[in-house]
């Protein structure tokens, strides 16, 4: 087999590494995003300020502006909180904007999702309690793949 392919296994695990559900816990949705870096410079570039207040929480881009590649870890938040509205299943709209999920850093430097009333309101009609991250981006690519959790089975 080839370098450039990667077992089944494999790609298992590495879609898991950052995902752990704790026992006894139980997967509610998963979504997963691929979305090329291009895209996303080219949408500030046309659009600027507009897109980005649009898009991204304050956080957000306070982070990604300080960096010395802002256009990959904009694309690797946009492939996030599309990766979250799959999740839900509801997609970005009405029930979840763009800005109703933001990107940070937890205490290991982990991404974590931080969700506005809105989206805390859907996480918890959905019975989760916990929305798990794993991102990665490549000079071309951002991947994001989000998980809804209850991290606790109900007795």
């Amino acid at each position: 087999m080839s370098d450039a392919f990667a077992s089944p296994a494999s790609v298992r695990a590495a879609l898991l590494s950052g995902l752990s559900l704790p026992a006894g816990g139980v997967l509610i949705g998963l979504g997963c995003d691929l979305i090329e870096v291009e895209r996303i410079a080219a949408a500030i570039s046309r659009h600027g300020v507009h897109f980005l207040t649009r898009t991204f929480t304050e956080e957000e881009r306070s982070y990604c502006a300080a960096l010395k590649y802002p256009d990959k870890h904009y694309a690797a938040r946009w492939a996030a909180k599309e990766a979250v509205a799959k999740a839900f299943t509801t997609g970005i709209g009405a029930e979840l904007s763009w800005t109703s999920v933001s990107v940070y850093h937890g205490a290991r430097s982990e991404p974590r999702v931080r969700l506005d009333d809105q989206g805390a309101s859907l996480l918890r009609a959905l019975g989760g309690t916990d929305v798990l991250l794993s991102l990665s981006h490549t000079e071309t690519h951002a991947l994001a793949v989000a998980a809804i959790v209850r991290k606790e089975c109900a007795s």
